[in-house]
């Protein structure tokens, strides 16, 4: 049987059988996102890691001029990420620009697959050398040109999905699958990745679980190797995936119109008001989840003394995004998105101040942390897929509005905002390791002090905590509704009719 023959696919994605946008193609698009986040994830989520511990740059002694190493990782991870976020807007103007047989979305992802698993590649090649003046600007331009090249395929797939159909409903249930094997391929990577290196650094930890500091160089060159292996097998098995979602999709709705100019399409994006009340919304939100960044890994490997608890935290996560990702489409109707993504908000809020008050230090604390994980998992699940589907909400109300689609401006904000929260989290997770005085190649054996324990804890979970509130505000003046939508796409229809009529 067919996959456009099977009725539960069908239910699931909120299609019609032989009619518009079709379960292969949504599940292609699917495909293209979870290969996506392999490479995102291990760049996101590793690369500082490679730097700070694998590379040494964390080092005491490291200092690029009068900068310490730890700083410098920091200021790269901010300012490469916020340049890379600022990008976004000329790529989604470029995309809206791209006219081809194949559409004005998907070629890139046909084009770019090959680009972005090479550098990925490059990013942690082990020919860097610790501690290395020369290795640090190496990766930094490697890192920099990754940025580049990963916005040229970032925003036009998540475009992509405006363009497939101008179903709320239907574009709601594609991306909350669509969604939740993003999820699932980053969760591959962020649970199995530190498993991986803690097992083959373990020969050279003591019986406390720290690394002996005799070994501290063998560590750290096992680290490099591992990291690599890691993000060749990663990229090698992302690439295909691109060239599927490329494939197996079809662009419906988008522009035919003259290409619009880069001045135009960012005078679209301040006329979309209800699309900058969800930028807004997504920078203030941007620490919310800064314990799944580096700053948690971190915080296993040197308060916890096993970097591998990282996949647990990571795990505990799940449940709840699982449940309220696949809760979303129900959470809209009942409630409507706004609504919704601010009541999961406020939960992940209360949720985090606990967990500040509450502390670490005891078996029943971290006991009643671990529940609080999975509860933080809600607001992640919701806001995984809920900005995504407000977002194509905003592309029609800028059509209802101007007569503009403009997918490509409007999609790049999603990208901004998860950049900028990449950007946040690296930078707020390698400045806490900075302020709680990390030192991975302490000559004496301690790492990290009690009060850098405490610090670092702080540092985490009550940015997290801010955050979760902070995200809220702006959504108080979001206005569209499920039931405005489709009265925005049906007069969009009719005024189409009119024209087409008028034009005979």
């Amino acid at each position: 049987m067919k996959l456009n023959d099977i009725p539960l696919l069908h239910k699931l994605y909120g299609t019609t059988p032989g009619q518009g946008v079709q379960p292969k193609e949504a599940l292609a698009y699917g495909v293209a996102g979870f290969g996506q986040n392999f490479i995102c994830t291990i760049i996101g989520s590793y690369l500082t890691v490679f730097m700070t511990d694998a590379l040494l740059f964390g080092s005491s002694d490291f200092m690029l001029g009068t900068v310490s190493g730890t700083m410098a990782v920091a200021f790269l991870m901010l300012g490469v990420r916020v340049f890379d976020a600022l990008n976004d807007p000329i790529m989604g103007s470029i995309v809206d620009r791209t006219r081809t047989k194949w559409g004005k979305c998907r070629p890139y992802l046909k084009w770019m697959a090959i680009p972005i698993g090479l550098i990925t590649i490059l990013c942690f090649v082990p020919v860097y050398k610790a501690k290395s003046v020369e290795s640090f600007i190496a990766i930094a331009c490697v890192y920099l040109v990754f940025s580049v090249v990963y916005t040229i395929v970032d925003v036009p797939y998540w475009g992509l999905s405006t363009c497939l159909t101008n179903n709320t409903e239907t574009r709601a249930n594609i991306l909350t699958i669509t969604r939740l094997l993003c999820t699932l391929g980053a969760g591959i990577v962020t649970v199995f990745v530190p498993i991986i290196t803690s097992a083959v650094t373990a020969k050279y930890k003591t019986d406390a679980g720290i690394v002996d500091p005799a070994y501290i160089t063998e560590n750290a060159e096992t680290l490099k190797l591992t990291y690599f292996i890691c993000a060749l097998v990663l990229v090698l098995v992302a690439m295909p995936m691109f060239f599927v979602g490329f494939k197996h999709t079809k662009e419906r709705f988008t522009a035919t119109t003259e290409a619009p100019s880069l001045i135009h399409n960012l005078g679209l994006l301040f006329r979309n008001k209800q699309l900058l009340l969800v930028v807004v919304s997504g920078i203030l939100g941007g620490a919310r989840m800064v314990y799944t960044y580096t700053g948690g890994l971190y915080f296993a490997k040197y308060v916890l003394n096993n970097e591998g608890i990282y996949s647990l935290i990571t795990l505990l996560v799940v449940p709840g995004g699982l449940v309220a990702s696949i809760l979303v489409p129900w959470m809209s109707k009942k409630f409507t998105k706004k609504w919704a993504y601010i009541a999961v908000h406020v939960l992940g809020g209360v949720v985090m101040f606990a967990m500040y008050f509450i502390g670490y230090d005891a078996p029943w604390k971290l006991v009643v942390c671990a529940i609080g994980l999975v509860l933080l998992g809600i607001p992640q699940g919701v806001n995984n897929i809920i900005t995504y589907a407000m977002i194509g909400d905003t592309v029609d109300y800028l059509e209802w509005k101007t007569g503009e689609r403009g997918e490509g401006i409007c999609f790049a904000m999603q990208t901004f905002i998860n950049k900028i929260g990449m950007a946040v989290g690296a930078f707020v997770g390698v400045l806490a390791y900075y302020m709680a005085g990390i030192n991975p190649d302490a000559a004496n054996g301690v790492y990290i002090t009690a009060d850098g324990k405490d610090l670092l804890w702080n540092m985490l979970v009550l940015s997290g905590a801010i955050s979760m509130v902070a995200t809220c505000i702006p959504m108080l003046f979001y206005t569209i509704t499920e039931k405005k939508q489709k009265q925005m796409v049906a007069e969009i229809e009719e005024r189409k009719k009119v024209n087409s009529t008028s034009n005979i």
